[in-house]
């Protein structure tokens, strides 16, 4: 399929350069201009000299370029970085289920009031149907699994409560694979924002355990944000109301 882009009367261009396209494949992405999910067409051409309306000399490529079929915009490829809004919903609400299990997974999970708080920030991300029970049947799940989180000493001496290993390198990926992706979309408050919400749920039953420090060290990481904000964001969830 060829688009020619011209004036509307080519026979009254006298010299120019006129721009053939050629679609070659489509999608749907987060359009700038429109300020929301349109459909796109990703598209190359070729430049060629115009003389009287009549193409001659070719001038070399263009593209690829991206091209909004709601506003007709074109731009850059790297513009297919930025998710949808549906996926940033998605991938959001993954971080934080990812963040509550990772803390409960440090913490344990005896205390109601810290299942309570960890539903509650399942629920606001967006899994409306998130209960206690499906939390804890995960996570027993997830320790049954040695390659996902958690991971499990040997030696209960240097466990975690519940023997849970809270800041092993399966935790970290697993923290590492939802949050890095989102990091880069999310304003400093937005990143800051994840990280407190973990912090609250390790609050809830008392002081930070170790085990959940370290966890929330490493989410603070995979957040791009910095161990001294990390340390100044924890501090603050102690005394801070939630």
């Amino acid at each position: 399929m060829k688009h020619a882009q011209g004036r509307h009367s080519p026979d009254r261009c006298v010299l120019g350069v006129r721009t053939v396209w050629r679609t070659v494949g489509d999608g749907e992405f987060f359009c700038p201009g429109c300020g929301g999910d349109r459909n796109y067409h990703r598209r190359t051409g070729r430049r060629r000299l115009v003389v009287l309306g009549v193409p001659l000399l070719p001038r070399g490529p263009v593209g690829p370029v991206v091209e909004c079929t709601a506003c007709g915009e074109r731009y850059a490829t790297d513009v297919l970085d930025h998710p949808t809004t549906t996926r940033f919903s998605a991938m959001l609400r993954d971080a934080v289920h990812t963040v509550a299990l990772a803390v409960l997974a440090a913490g344990g999970t005896e205390a109601p009031t810290v299942r309570r708080a960890a539903v509650g920030a399942v629920r606001a991300a967006g899994f409306a149907d998130c209960s206690e029970e499906q939390l804890v049947t995960l996570i027993e799940a997830l320790a049954a699994d040695t390659g996902r989180l958690p991971g499990r000493y040997p030696a209960p001496a240097v466990a975690g409560r519940d023997g849970f290993d809270p800041c092993g390198t399966a935790l970290a990926i697993e923290l590492h694979e939802a949050l890095e992706p989102l990091a880069p979309h999310l304003a400093p408050a937005g990143r800051e924002s994840i990280l407190l919400q973990g912090a609250r749920i390790a609050l809830a039953d008392g002081p930070y355990r170790p085990a959940e420090r370290e966890v929330l060290a490493t989410v603070g990481r995979a957040l791009m944000i910095c161990p001294e904000d990390t340390d100044r964001l924890l501090t603050a969830a102690r005394t801070t109301p939630s």
